[in-house]
């Protein structure tokens, strides 16, 4: 049977929508069947907009000082906020900000020291965090850092697709100078190796998007996809990588082509999202590649004009916190395999885990 994890949820911003989403997310009981859940924030805050929510049942809590005390049939919540925090739903503030700092500092501090078996973080604001020294401009790049990888990979992911980005977030005018082949070709190693331990894809397919209208029109709206993009593509698949592309992303979407491979590798941050949330926004999941620890969260932001209005869809961080919980069994299977493939030898021969076709 897999182990009941330890789920550890960032509050993100407490004046949006993440306690509303993440209330409703454990209101079902069965839930605490699967996972044990650890909510970094306030049980002021938990109570304040717990009611405003029609139809939630009593949810059993646990306040706690540390996520070593879980209770295992309860929703945790390690009260990690000042006593006298201040709520003010659909306004970004400094106090929210500074709030939604200190709950992920202290989620990731847990589970670098073991207390916790996943993360998932609720939204934020980048702005105001930024605003407040926090000096990241999201979660990803936050996440990095601290847990000293060289290169992640955002991945946002549904049951029908997984788009990754080359660029995430940085401004439009930045991206041509940070589109590099080795670049591209980082990320292509990241996602085939998220997609074979993680998701349980033993030779996974992957299509890679140009960069201009038409992927440059034979050079006549750019040369980005003969210069950068195609030379990645084919040392990816010298690599054994099976990449293909690049295609030209309105087409690409338009024609359905996406359900032909199992992710899709976009330039930059809207060219991916874009097609992923008009396709999958209700119960689409952002996930980190790269990192040593397993992050999910919702593909959604603070949506402050829904704040205390009962008004969230929790779906996305239903997902979130299952995609969590499937990644971490997926990769233990995964190491469990690749390590008994590395001790079974037969005869002069030592069995190893098989690869993809190369493709030319």
């Amino acid at each position: 049977m897999a182990k009941k994890l330890v789920v550890g949820i960032t509050q993100g911003d407490g004046n949006g929508i993440g306690y509303e989403v993440i209330i409703k997310a454990l209101a079902d009981e069965r839930m605490l069947d699967l996972c044990t859940p650890v909510i970094y924030g306030s049980s002021k805050i938990f109570g304040f907009y717990k009611k405003q929510i029609h139809n939630i049942e009593q949810i059993n809590t646990n306040v706690i000082s540390s996520a070593k005390d879980v209770h295992q049939k309860r929703v945790n919540i390690v009260n990690c906020l000042p006593e006298n925090v201040f709520v003010e739903p659909g306004q970004p503030t400094p106090e929210s900000a500074k709030s939604a700092m200190t709950s992920l500092e202290r989620a990731v501090q847990d589970i670098k020291d073991g207390y916790i078996d996943v993360l998932v973080t609720a939204p934020i604001n980048k702005r105001a965090m930024v605003g407040e020294g926090f000096g990241y401009t999201g979660h990803t790049e936050y996440l990095e850092k601290e847990f000293g990888v060289d290169e992640v990979a955002m991945i946002m992911v549904c049951d029908q697709l997984k788009v990754g980005v080359v660029t995430g977030h940085i401004p439009l005018k930045n991206v041509c100078e940070n589109i590099t082949t080795e670049k591209i070709l980082k990320k292509l190693r990241l996602m085939k190796a998220a997609l074979q331990r993680d998701f349980g894809i033993d030779a996974p397919k992957i299509a890679v998007l140009g960069l201009n209208p038409h992927c440059g029109d034979g050079g006549l709206l750019g040369d980005e996809e003969q210069q950068i993009i195609l030379p990645a593509v084919k040392a990816a698949n010298e690599e054994g990588i099976m990449a293909f592309g690049p295609y030209s992303p309105d087409g690409f979407f338009g024609l359905g082509n996406y359900s032909k491979y199992d992710a899709v590798l976009a330039m930059y941050h809207d060219q991916g999202l874009t097609p992923f949330k008009a396709l999958a926004f209700e119960e689409g999941v952002n996930y980190t590649a790269g990192l040593p620890i397993i992050r999910t969260s919702p593909d959604h932001g603070t949506a402050y004009e829904m704040a205390g209005r009962d008004l969230a869809d929790p779906r996305s961080m239903i997902s979130a916190i299952y995609t969590a919980i499937d990644i971490y069994n997926r990769r233990a299977d995964y190491d469990d395999l690749v390590e008994n493939r590395m001790t079974i030898k037969m005869p002069d021969t030592e069995i190893k885990p098989r690869g993809g076709r190369i493709i030319e």
